[in-house]
């Protein structure tokens, strides 16, 4: 799975990656599909080890074009995982109160606690992607983001944070079929936004942004990963491999009991 990392000395430019790759499956879904099922069950264990020890944060940050699968991540990767030590951040267009304080104020509040993985559905980076394509603050404030961001997330790192960060990373056409489907089906009906075909239209302007913030903000301590998504299937699979390769990393144990429980017996 390193062969998505983007290197913090390294340029990426999106168009030169399949998002179609299915890396050594070719085809063999079902292959990849048992391996996801055992992938869950690890990180079932690797997050109960996390939650027990209490020292380690762990930060996921999922962005994507629209219909990329930020929700299907969620539900899928930590199917099965207990929700008392994972939580969602969902990040949509700023209060009036978020608005009057630093564009990081609302993030950082919602940054995991020791013990604790936190997902963030969209994040700080729509303030250097939807902000920039829309113009909503001048060129000059959204450029100066880039380092404001990597010097937030070093924080974080140095304060015990591990940060994974993934693009969704789909094509135009897939897209298309993905926004057909909500239309087709009464019952995904509610996810279809009209205003979704005025962001599709800006397409070529949105994987510029994304380039940008990619190239400019992939460091050592907080990477990003470019995950091909057309697959659902096998964006799933290759975010639960990272992830759980992630945790493997940090050698975890379980903290000892802080009395001595020897002799103890239940009658």
């Amino acid at each position: 799975m390193e062969r998505y990392l983007v290197r913090s000395d390294e340029k990426i430019s999106l168009k030169d990656i399949d998002p179609g790759e299915i890396g050594k499956y070719k085809g063999e879904k079902d292959d990849g599909l048992e391996r996801l099922g055992e992938l869950n069950q690890e990180l079932e264990q690797l997050q109960e080890l996390l939650y027990a020890q209490h020292k380690h944060r762990v930060l996921i940050v999922l962005q994507g074009m629209d219909t990329s699968g930020k929700d299907g991540v969620i539900r899928h990767v930590f199917e099965g995982v207990n929700p008392q030590g994972v939580r969602v951040a969902s990040f949509k267009v700023p209060t009036a109160e978020e608005l009057d304080h630093d564009y990081l104020w609302r993030i950082h509040k919602q940054t995991p606690r020791k013990g604790e993985i936190v997902i963030f559905n969209r994040s700080h980076y729509e303030d250097v992607l939807v902000v920039r394509v829309h113009e909503l603050v001048p060129e000059k404030v959204w450029k100066k983001r880039y380092d404001q961001i990597k010097e937030f997330e070093r924080q974080l790192v140095e304060e015990g944070t591990i940060i994974l960060k993934f693009f969704l990373h789909i094509d135009l056409e897939e897209q298309k079929e993905r926004l057909q489907a909500r239309l087709d089906d009464p019952t995904k009906r509610w996810k279809f936004n009209p205003g979704d075909l005025k962001e599709r239209a800006r397409w070529d302007e949105y994987i510029e942004a994304y380039e940008d913030a990619i190239n400019k903000t992939s460091t050592d301590e907080a990477p990003w990963y470019i995950v091909p998504s057309n697959k659902k299937w096998y964006r799933n699979l290759v975010i639960a491999n990272i992830l759980v390769d992630a945790l493997n990393r940090l050698d975890m144990e379980y903290p000892q009991p802080a009395e001595d429980l020897t002799g103890i017996v239940i009658d």
